[in-house]
């Protein structure tokens, strides 16, 4: 191959291979940190190994999730609060996991940018590998991509990609054992979670509130701390009761809110019949309502209101589950039940 003198390099074209050499040291400690049975989690090889035996499954079905964080990420890019992020973005994948039954075993994420900054990438990984610690999941690789061009100075984008495991009748949901009557439990969430973030921009920017102004619903924050809570990672409190058969379904309430997502988990000719008063609104979406002037059933087909989470359980089996997620930690509660359609 013939060389120009004094040619181009990719450095010059805005792509930096050493800062993603750099990136990839400095996340290796975070990457090891995440082991579990099962899997290394070391990073640099071209993919992953996983051993299911060594995880304790003899006839697992393989699940797979994708999601991202959505134009939350706005926030942070323009405030600084980059700490978080990766909670949201593993949280996302592995509650969806949950929804089918499924303990998450491995995640992977793609950052993509226009110019890499090692340390906000740094503090992004960790994120990610701290979602990773609270679910279970062993962080055992990613991609970073410099991409010139296709972002703005200073943006970037993530997407994350989790594998979970779920023994053959261990499945959700289990539609032919719903019946009328079954109850709906809620686990409450941490705030909007990673959905509705485009709406909560557009209310923020009506209220004229900046980010670091003080926070009228919750005191002792700025306005984009309090809308930076990281969404709440339901694994450690679900597997157990999942693997025990206590569980008929669960929906995890994302976009399209308590409205489009509980019929994904319900059998045809049920429907979730719920009790708007079993639980206060959070001040959080309280504020969002208020200063945005927004419909009530505006705010239940776009956010999660509180309920991160809703079961379904047999009449029978709610005080034992009410029971066990109340001292796993969660602030759970009896929503509704499931009513003939």
């Amino acid at each position: 191959m013939t060389e120009r003198p004094n040619g181009l390099t990719y450095a010059q074209a805005g792509v930096d291979i050493d800062a993603g050499a750099a990136l990839v040291d400095a996340i290796k400690p975070l990457a090891k940190a995440t082991r579990r049975p099962g899997a290394e989690a070391s990073l640099g090889g071209f993919g992953a190994l996983f051993d299911l035996k060594a995880a304790g499954y003899d006839d697992p079905l393989l699940v797979t999730t994708t999601d991202g964080v959505g134009t939350k990420l706005k926030i942070a890019i323009e405030t600084g609060l980059h700490d978080t992020v990766g909670i949201d973005l593993v949280a996302m994948c592995v509650n969806d996991l949950l929804a089918q039954g499924a303990e998450p075993l491995m995640f992977l994420d793609y950052l993509a940018t226009s110019k890499l900054d090692v340390p906000v990438a740094t503090r992004v990984v960790a994120g990610i590998a701290e979602g990773c610690r609270q679910a279970g999941a062993a962080l055992v690789g990613g991609e970073t991509a410099e991409m010139p061009g296709m972002y703005g100075q200073g943006d970037y984008d993530l997407a994350g990609f989790s594998v979970g495991a779920v023994d053959r009748n261990r499945v959700l949901p289990r539609l032919g054992d719903q019946a009328a009557g079954d109850l709906l439990i809620g686990l409450a969430s941490s705030g909007p979670h990673s959905n509705g973030y485009s709406l909560v921009r557009k209310i923020v920017e009506v209220s004229g509130l900046a980010w670091d102004a003080p926070c009228p619903f919750e005191p002792g924050k700025t306005l984009a701390e309090a809308l930076m809570a990281p969404t709440r990672i339901y694994v450690r409190s679900l597997v157990p009761l999942i693997k025990a058969g206590k569980i008929k379904g669960l929906a995890h309430i994302t976009g399209g809110g308590l409205v489009e997502n509980p019929p994904r988990a319900i059998a045809e000719g049920l429907v979730a019949n719920f009790d708007w008063s079993a639980w206060t609104l959070p001040p959080v979406f309280a504020w969002l309502q208020e200063t945005g002037g927004v419909e009530t059933q505006e705010m239940r087909r776009t956010f999660n209101c509180g309920v991160g989470m809703v079961l379904i359980v047999a009449a029978e089996d709610g005080p034992d589950v009410l029971e066990a997620l109340l001292t796993s930690g969660e602030d759970a509660f009896i929503c509704g039940e499931l009513a003939s359609a």
